[in-house]
């Protein structure tokens, strides 16, 4: 049964997360009606999993930190990076409106930052390559302002949280660990966790909120201070047309169908490619397993819907974002995904290798470029090779820190466990020889501080997610004292690069480059103005939320003429 609504919204935003919450609230906070429709029962899509950080050149609260980045610096890193061919300008319009959008943004909603600080670009031997200020933080958020909503809050990855749904960032984590060893850390650590447990009385979680879920939480809540009608479980169908122009789409809720129209169209925010197999197959091209990170709610259908009414697709070199992910056993049955971003691949005393026994790439990249290494060694899996000692000290995937019994991660095949390389190898059905030789090799150049081979430890940004206290490189450390342990890694993808091809406002291009009147995109769902290349922390969310902005600007300007 169709179901349709005499009242037509201006604006239609398909999609609640980064991108499309940041559309629908400029919307409204410029005087457009705006109805937003969310698949699944949660706001947040894959940005509540995420650090939640945006790459954002030239940002004043970097400058007003005293870091010295400028838009300038930014265009000359990208054009190094990616080259000088910027399709419809959109690169040059994400420059330079970033600053002007979360200015906007901090001045009229609950959506705050601060800058990230010292969070380098991840090729930062590339001229205008910055290491301070480019990357700005949200503000950790208070969940109980939400009062009954802070369950529409898509929470964040169950091995992401302690003691089963504490949330806490990186500066917590230098606290928990060291809290038996200053006062202040044991006082943070107490606070933290008397606060998670006055949350327990009320709710299923914490809700003190960082990262990703602190910016989720911030646009959610100024969403609803602005009075957006966000409506849940509004699955998108298809998009339709009137005369050659997107006027609405219809939509699945429990069952009926919904037929719903806008006075100025319809923005498509809806993840991206995600977990539809048949966009995933046509966009993939090399033949690997790669798992979609994105929630199960993310099935691709705002780039399916466009290509209904002819919108055009553009594809890169490297049509995903990638993320190695180790695949965790859950107590329920079911097998999550853990990305490898930062905490372990970096620190000393970790090799990677293929399944011959032999190392591929340089462990500390960033994860994109870490499984651009794995796919073009055709290294899956591949395995993170350590000491246990190393899993007491830094931790290895879900495994946390200070944890001194491997057995149980072993039983449930998360972890393999040999007291000798030999025996390591052995399990891992490795060429006899093949890893005693890697890490031999590894070992004599580790020992001086260097690694002639893939140069681990040798940048700014490998020193950075490095341990600052090992000496003399941050980044290595023998392999030699058993147990041994490895864990298989698979490659994963937050993002897609591929999207809809777009405009500098937003508009969706057909196959012949001329819009498609009433449709819009951004975040995933448009092609990223990254080309396919990932020049640092935030590459995804600063785009789709600047892109967001545009559009609702661009859809306000138009609805005065």
């Amino acid at each position: 049964m169709s179901v349709g609504e005499a009242t037509a919204p201006d604006l239609i935003v398909v999609g609640a997360g980064a991108g499309g919450m940041t559309a629908a609230l400029v919307a409204a906070l410029e005087g457009l009606s705006v109805v937003l429709c969310e698949a699944s029962g949660q706001v947040g899509g894959t940005t509540a999993t995420s650090a939640g950080t945006l790459w954002l050149p030239g940002n004043r609260q970097g400058q007003a930190a005293g870091h010295a980045d400028t838009v300038g610096a930014a265009r000359e890193y990208l054009g190094a990076l990616i080259g000088p061919l910027d399709p419809r300008g959109r690169r040059a319009a994400y420059l330079a409106t970033g600053d002007e959008a979360l200015s906007y943004l901090q001045a009229r909603s609950a959506v705050a930052f601060a800058s990230s600080g010292k969070h380098p670009d991840y090729l930062p031997d590339l001229p205008g390559a910055a290491v301070s200020g480019r990357a700005v933080s949200p503000l950790p958020f208070d969940g109980r302002l939400l009062r009954r909503d802070f369950e529409r809050v898509r929470p964040p990855l169950p091995e992401f949280m302690v003691l089963g749904g504490m949330m806490i960032g990186k500066a917590d984590i230098t606290a928990l660990l060291n809290r038996y060893r200053s006062w202040r850390d044991f006082s943070h650590s107490a606070r933290l966790v008397l606060r998670y447990g006055a949350d327990r009385l009320r709710y299923s979680r914490g809700t003190r909120l960082v990262m990703g879920n602190a910016l989720v939480a911030r646009l959610f809540y100024s969403l609803l201070q602005a009075g957006v009608d966000v409506r849940f479980n509004w699955r998108l169908q298809e998009l339709t047309r009137e005369k050659g122009r997107v006027t609405g789409a219809r939509f699945e809720c429990e069952g009926r169908t919904h037929a719903l129209l806008a006075r100025h169209g319809v923005v498509l925010a809806t993840g991206g490619v995600g977990h539809h197999e048949m966009l995933r197959h046509e966009l993939d091209g090399g033949g690997l397993k790669v798992y979609p990170i994105a929630p199960p709610s993310v099935r691709g259908e705002g780039v399916a819907a466009a290509r209904g009414v002819g919108a055009g697709i553009e594809r890169h070199t490297g049509n995903f974002f990638w993320q190695p992910v180790s695949q965790v056993p859950r107590s329920d049955g079911s097998t999550g995904l853990f990305p490898h971003l930062f905490l372990d691949r970096a620190k000393p005393g970790l090799v990677a290798v293929n399944g011959q026994g032999q190392r591929f790439v340089n462990e500390a990249s960033s994860y994109h470029h870490f499984v651009e290494g794995m796919v073009a060694a055709r290294a899956v899996p591949a395995y993170l090779v350590c000491e246990a000692a190393f899993i007491r000290r830094y931790g290895l995937g879900a495994i946390a820190p200070q944890t001194t019994n491997l057995k149980p991660w072993a039983a449930r095949r998360y972890l393999t466990v040999a007291p000798t390389l030999t025996e390591l190898a052995r399990q891992l059905q490795m060429p006899t020889g093949a890893l005693e030789a890697s890490m031999a090799s590894y070992n004599e150049g580790a020992r001086a501080g260097v690694d002639p081979e893939f140069g681990k430890g040798s940048s700014v940004f490998d020193r950075f997610n490095g341990d600052p206290d090992h000496a003399p490189n941050p980044c290595l450390a023998p392999v030699e004292n058993g147990p041994f342990c490895a864990m298989a890694v698979w490659p994963g993808d937050a993002a897609s690069s591929a999207g809809l091809v777009t405009d500098v406002h937003g508009c969706v291009l057909d196959e012949t480059g001329e819009r498609l009147e009433g449709l819009y995109a951004c975040g995933n769902d448009a092609a990223s103005v990254m080309q396919g290349y990932y020049p640092g922390p935030g590459t995804t969310l600063g785009p789709a939320m600047v892109e967001g902005y545009r559009i609702a600007r661009y859809v306000r300007g138009s609805s005065l003429e």
